[in-house]
């Protein structure tokens, strides 16, 4: 049975939306069953609709189904529920979206599950202090991390490590210990930490000492025979234990390496194994984000377990992050049988799949029909469009439509559209989507936050607005 949906939408969208929706109709590849109508509640941009100006001005729902508003309305949705009587939701922020919406169901793509556990190790350890081991796990745990591994440095003492364990199981985390050093090994097992990173058939010896769940490795690089030695003897002892092959870096034996770990897989189709993705996240000069994106592709494919992540180098300081979407998206996929498509942006931090929604005949259309000074910045695939009453200019040089905007006695708006401008620049050069008065969106940046100087410019330059006439 079909559904009938109710799509609202404002004076400036109504076309397009009529057009994206006939469309999707259109499409033999991927049939949609629902009836749908058109409501155009009487603002210009869509983006101004709230729950409390549609209560006022949308008298019924006639037979709908189902409400859809558009993506950047902000308020309680319920108000409209309880009026109207029908669910309503919010679709994407950009109308030119909704085929790709309507693609996954009319939902967000659910990206709650994951099968890989990321282990992430603070490097330098040693050359902390406990409160400051403390503050690196939590801003870890913040980005995804399931386990603080404390990196031991060679031929550096670690006098505190009994100590940073015992805090971090305090504060609730869990914790793992990498070290070269038995020694230190066998303490930090004393001391509580629930796994140890790493031990090799010489070194079983320890795992014997404490209840530690033991990381196997190879006894010499590439030695798989030492390897499955240190896995038998640990399942004739019934212990738990992880086994990892070691991931090589480029261009000493990735390939070889990504080998052995599919031959470990097949050898024991059930054991927990790890790989440690540092050695390409932090040792090649290319972006995380399209590393983290493949390794995980074939961490899924593989059935691996954990993952051992760092965020070292300034160029990998995401990558945790960056795991977690990675995780998540590809353990989507495989369990949804499809491509990683049209799940997150989290690992598309330089470019987007659909940069430019709009041609240059639609942006003409909208600016056809504005009929106030305020400007409008849209960026196309030929390059930046700004746009009011007076005219409808466009380059690719910022610089050569400044003087279209008549702003020179107008320092607030000359700054604000220097901003705007700067950035729909920098969306057409690298191929990202733009969004007037909204941040470039950078992929999964933990520190990227919602600008609030831009509301604070912008009442300001009005109080002094007033200011200035009274």
């Amino acid at each position: 049975m079909s559904e009938n949906l109710l799509f609202l939408t404002g004076k400036l969208a109504e076309k397009s939306l009529h057009k994206v929706l006939a469309g999707i109709q259109a499409d033999d590849k991927h049939p949609q069953d629902f009836k749908y109508r058109i409501a155009q509640v009487g603002v210009s941009v869509a983006a101004l609709m709230t729950p409390e100006l549609i209560l006022r001005r949308l008298p019924d729902t006639g037979d709908a189904d189902k409400m859809v508003l558009p993506g950047l309305c902000r308020g309680d949705l319920t108000k409209l529920e309880e009026k109207y009587g029908i669910p309503v939701e919010l679709g994407p922020e950009d109308l030119k979206d909704l085929p790709q919406y309507f693609g996954h169901g009319g939902k967000e793509p659910d990206l709650s599950g994951y099968d890989v556990s990321i282990f992430a190790e603070i490097v330098e350890a040693p050359d902390l202090t406990v409160d400051a081991i403390i503050r690196r796990a939590e801003a870890y745990r913040q980005q995804g991390a399931d386990v603080i591994d404390l990196g031991c440095l060679p031929n550096t003492p670690f006098p505190h490590l009994a100590d940073a364990i015992r805090a971090l199981k305090a504060a609730g985390f869990m914790v793992s210990v990498d070290s070269l050093n038995q020694d230190d090994l066998l303490l930090a097992g004393q001391s509580g930490a629930d796994y140890l990173l790493s031990l090799n058939e010489k070194s079983l010896w320890i795992a014997d000492e404490v209840a530690s769940t033991p990381v196997l490795i190879p006894s010499s690089p590439g030695n798989l025979p030492s390897l499955y030695r240190a896995i038998e003897a640990m399942q004739k002892r019934d212990r738990a234990f992880i086994a990892d092959a070691i991931l090589d870096p480029i261009p000493f034996g990735l390939g070889e390496s990504i080998v052995r770990y599919q031959r470990l897989r097949k050898r024991y189709p059930d054991i927990q194994i790890m790989m440690g993705v540092g050695n390409l996240t932090e040792l090649t000069d290319a972006d995380t984000t399209g590393i983290n994106a493949i390794l995980f592709g074939i961490i899924s494919e593989l059935g691996i377990n954990a993952v051992l992540a760092t965020s070292v180098s300034p160029h990998a300081v995401n990558a945790i992050a960056e795991a977690d979407v990675a995780r998540r998206i590809m353990y989507a996929a495989r369990e949804d049988r499809r491509l990683p498509r049209d799940y997150s942006n989290g690992l598309l931090g330089l470019h987007d799949r659909r940069p430019f929604p709009y041609t240059d005949d639609e942006i003409a259309e909208f600016a056809a029909a504005i009929k106030d000074p305020s400007f409008r910045i849209q960026v196309s695939e030929t390059g930046l469009h700004v746009y009011n009453r007076e005219g409808h200019y466009q380059d690719t040089d910022p610089f050569k439509l400044y003087p279209h905007l008549k702003v020179d006695d107008d320092a607030s708006h000359a700054f604000y559209l220097g901003v705007e401008l700067a950035r729909a620049q920098i969306a057409w050069q690298l191929g990202k989507r733009y969004k007037q008065d909204e941040e470039l969106e950078w992929g999964c940046n933990p520190e990227q936050k919602k600008p609030e100087g831009r509301v604070t410019h912008r009442a300001a330059s009005l109080k002094e607005k007033r200011a200035k006439k009274e």
